[in-house]
């Protein structure tokens, strides 16, 4: 009796010690488990993918919509939809012909010979709305401006372009309109808003394009941030822009005989520099008249 009960601790600690080989196993099988899942997840069959969301796209269409006046129940008794996937007798061929006859906005016909009425009558409707869908006479009026600036850009270009203007007239495309950017060089004498008479022929240019663009031009003049000079007879750069966009506006009606409706003016003396006043080359560019052919419109979103 005292010989077993010695060596009952010893099987006890060798069985102890060999326990870790059970959780080692788990450990492994769990790991397997993982790796097929992953694997089976990363294996996509596209022929059962086409046949069960054929199928349910079947299967919705057959229900009467609540937003259509449906009871939103879906029939299970209507044509073979309901059977289809259960039984495994709808084709890819059947499930095609029902997505195809939906994209074509006209009649769906399930397996069964059966009009789907619901869903793809109304997303017929919708698509014979927007095929027939006649813009509004905002959008209309839009789209004629936007083709007058276009057509006033491109002359304007042209003629900058043939008359070599490009150091002295700029054009750009900005939110508020089209945008002419005259150099003081071109219009005017160092501190005076006289124009000067080559500045004629371009400004009649510019004249002859205002009288049937059907929009206001605001004309707005510009300084450095220079003072001016003790003997000028213009108090200070506010009043010296505001005379040069007067002097141009004065041409426009006086010379031209443009209608003064078409037309608004002011002065911002330095408060709007394009560039950098620390340059000469900068205050040169910023001593300017922009005449601006506003957007009157704006695209609806």
């Amino acid at each position: 009796m005292r010989q077993r009960n010695r060596r009952q601790p010893r099987a006890a600690g060798k069985e102890s010690r060999d326990r870790w080989m059970i959780t080692y196993a788990d450990l492994i099988t769990l790991l397997l488990i993982f790796f097929v899942i992953l694997y089976a997840m990363s294996s996509l069959d596209s022929q059962k993918y086409a046949l069960v969301s054929g199928s349910l796209s079947d299967t919705f269409k057959s229900g009467g919509s609540v937003l259509e006046g449906g009871n939103g129940v879906l029939d299970g008794n209507k044509g073979n939809s309901g059977q289809a996937v259960p039984n495994g007798q709808e084709d890819n061929g059947g499930t095609q012909g029902a997505v195809s006859g939906g994209d074509g906005g006209g009649s769906t016909t399930d397996s069964g010979g059966s009009p789907g009425n619901g869903t793809s009558t109304g997303t017929s409707g919708q698509n014979s709305d927007t095929a027939g869908h006649q813009p509004s006479a905002r959008e209309l009026a839009f789209r004629e401006q936007e083709a007058k600036l276009a057509a006033l850009m491109g002359v304007i270009t042209e003629y900058v372009e043939e008359n070599n203007l490009g150091e002295q007239i700029f054009v750009a495309d900005k939110p508020q309109g089209i945008a002419i950017t005259l150099s003081d060089r071109f219009l005017f004498d160092a501190g005076q808003a006289e124009l000067k008479s080559p500045a004629f022929p371009a400004l009649r240019q510019l004249s002859g394009l205002f009288r049937g663009i059907g929009a206001t031009v605001s004309i707005e003049g510009h300084t450095d941030n220079v003072p001016v000079t003790l003997g000028s007879v213009y108090t200070d750069n506010w009043d010296l822009s505001g005379a040069r966009a007067l002097s141009v506006l004065r041409f426009f009606l006086d010379n031209e005989g443009l209608s003064p409706d078409t037309f608004q003016y002011a002065g911002y003396a330095d408060t709007r520099p394009a560039y950098d006043n620390t340059t000469a080359e900068g205050r040169q560019k910023n001593r300017r008249v922009e005449l601006i052919v506003l957007r009157q419109l704006q695209e609806e979103e």
